[in-house]
């Protein structure tokens, strides 16, 4: 296996209560038992109003040795799109080809320890559902490091659910394939060494095939490359590669939700 992954950049304390500043909303601790283990996750969901708006569902995914509590702060995903209903799942012990130590993180492809995060968004899904107004159509993943490699992996493993996908210094393990197309916003760093560049390069590459988005990208900023898709553009390739190593930028969370908001599912 080529993927590597780190440790997320911010870690919390889980027991901190789960808010992120003055006037922003707080999150509510959900919890799931998934094969006997119960799992957790910090739920950020608007004030409903009528049966008739329907919210998009974003999950937020941390790093390998983060948490959910330090990455609803760093990445704040309920303060930019306050619309959203925003989930930031907590990982369980898991070693890693960079770092063989167990440390909370997730699953790099379909089969790894019997499935169980794969089976944990399963269940977030069905369980936000029935109790939130969702938008089937508006169903988005993101993450940093084993985040982004984990997100990547619901791409490939439940594509029919998402609509895009919205990854930092993530890759895609490479017995993984992505069968349907669907939108994608890749941050990296080309100093990365933690998760190699070049293999979040190769991921790149292998999302743009996916996506029919093999043409020539048109600069969209300094560090921003869009690559359109055939037949209506619908899922498109979007990078924005900066020069730093191994890390969430700041900048991160507009960009991902600006990306988001545009791409629904096809």
């Amino acid at each position: 296996m080529r993927t590597c992954i780190g440790i997320a950049v911010t870690v919390a304390l889980l027991a901190l209560p789960a808010t992120t500043g003055a006037g922003s909303r707080a999150g509510t601790p959900m919890h799931w038992t998934i094969d006997g283990v119960q799992r957790t996750a910090i739920v950020f969901a608007p004030a409903p109003k009528t049966a008739a708006v329907k919210h998009p569902l974003v999950f937020a995914f941390h790093g390998h040795g983060g948490n959910a509590q330090g990455t609803s702060m760093q990445m704040h995903l309920q303060t930019v799109w306050p619309q959203a209903i925003v989930v930031y799942p907590q990982g369980l012990p898991t070693s890693t080809p960079a770092n063989p130590n167990p440390l909370p993180g997730w699953q790099f492809k379909a089969g790894d320890s019997n499935n169980r995060d794969l089976k944990l968004f399963d269940a977030m899904v069905t369980t936000l559902k029935q109790r939130y107004q969702v938008d089937p159509r508006r169903i988005y993943t993101t993450g940093f490091s084993n985040g982004g490699i984990f997100s990547y992996l619901l791409w490939a493993e439940r594509a029919k659910t998402i609509a895009a996908v919205g990854e930092v210094a993530g890759s895609l393990d490479s017995t993984e394939m992505l069968a349907t197309p669907r939108a994608l916003l890749a941050i990296a760093g080309r100093q990365d060494t933690t998760n190699p560049f070049a293999n979040q390069v190769d991921s790149i590459e292998r999302a743009r095939q996916a996506d029919n988005a093999a043409g020539t990208g048109a600069a969209c900023g300094p560090i921003c490359t869009f690559y359109p898709s055939a037949g209506g553009n619908k899922t498109p390739v979007k990078t924005l590669i900066h020069p730093l190593a191994h890390v969430y930028p700041p900048w991160a969370p507009v960009q991902i939700v600006t990306f988001f908001k545009a791409h629904p599912q096809p």
